[in-house]
């Protein structure tokens, strides 16, 4: 059955059906817990996850390890979410797309079997991840697929998407991705959905979207960029784009080692993140501030010893409150802006 936008106008899609915006509490903005973010040339089958003596090399230097970039385990995928919901947790937007192996119908069991809401994304990931044959489609075709993904079902399923994104760019920027992003703000438009962008490492490219997405009339009050701690480095660059009304993300919560392995940059660890977040709150800019961690590693689940999805209810939140948070900052940063932004509008 297709979905109108009137049908959704007011609701939440998780991928179990439409629900009550004020069900969706706590809420994870940008995860994956059904994956494959190995390199399409290098895929193959994996049997098991890591060994736990390999944590730290390949945490650091070895990420593209297969087993660390595949994870196809529902069952697993079960239990790092059970871990979230026992924390205190409830919602998880899940953002695998084209390109990264999506399994809707196995996020459709995991919300099943332990309670929690979970927000599917559409749409297609990095150039370097994508199908061939999307090299020759049109802006028209992306957002015709992206629209039906939210309103009618995504990936050979009637599991419908919740969100737009997380679109993804490299560095150069490739005329695919910005006609990707083209179809996506037409299906933002359309379905009354929020769009997430996966920006390049590039410190610049932040901006070069804002100037894109104006330019295609996108909603930049519910067009999340992804990523801000591993892109943006200086408070000019971060106050202009929160001027500009875009929601910034800090997503790599847990992560908190300095060595990053995709980008010649030294990693914030959370007390720099809540620090520069800080800064953005007390300029008047809270209401465009979501979290989560955006794990898509197998090393990053507790499970194989890493922080797992229920890092920011056990650790962060505690240290928000150290450091001087209000409940009403968390609550905005945690529920409240999650909340309006996965509101259909």
């Amino acid at each position: 059955m297709r979905l109108t936008r009137d049908d959704m106008r007011g609701k939440a899609q998780t991928v179990l059906g439409l629900v009550d915006p004020a069900e969706l509490g706590p809420t994870l903005m940008h995860e994956h817990l059904i994956w494959n973010i190995t390199h399409p040339d290098k895929r193959q089958p994996v049997s098991s996850g890591p060994d736990h003596g390999q944590y730290w090399d390949l945490l650091n230097s070895h990420v593209s390890d297969i087993r660390n970039t595949t994870q196809k385990d529902r069952a697993v995928a079960t239990r790092a979410t059970q871990e979230m919901v026992d924390a205190g947790g409830k919602t998880v937007v899940e953002l695998t797309i084209g390109g990264l192996e999506p399994d809707p119908e196995g996020l459709a069991q995991v919300a099943r079997d332990t309670g929690a809401h979970i927000v599917m994304g559409c749409g297609h990931y990095v150039h370097s991840y994508q199908d061939p044959a999307n090299h020759s489609r049109s802006i028209d075709s992306f957002a015709k697929e992206m629209i039906d993904q939210v309103q009618q079902g995504a990936w050979g399923t009637d599991v419908r998407a919740g969100i737009v994104g997380e679109i993804g760019c490299e560095w150069p920027w490739t005329d695919l991705e910005k006609r990707v992003l083209a179809g996506a703000v037409i299906a933002q438009q359309e379905t009354g959905a929020s769009l997430t962008i996966h920006p390049a490492r590039h410190e610049d490219h932040p901006w070069m979207l804002v100037e894109f997405l104006k330019e295609h009339g996108a909603d930049l009050s519910r067009t999340i960029i992804d990523h801000i701690d591993r892109t943006i480095f200086d408070d000019d660059r971060l106050f202009r784009l929160a001027d500009a009304g875009v929601i910034l993300e800090w997503d790599l919560f847990g992560q908190e080692n300095t060595y990053y392995a995709h980008s010649d940059i030294d990693m914030p660890n959370d007390g720099m993140r809540l620090r520069t977040i800080r800064r953005a709150i007390d300029r008047g800019h809270l209401d465009q501030i979501v979290i989560s961690h955006d794990i898509c590693h197998t090393i990053q689940f507790s499970e194989w010893g890493g922080h797992g999805y229920a890092h920011i209810q056990k650790k962060v939140l505690p240290h928000m409150r150290k450091r001087g948070w209000t409940e009403a900052e968390i609550d905005a940063v945690m529920v409240g802006n999650p909340r309006r932004l996965l509101t259909f509008i």
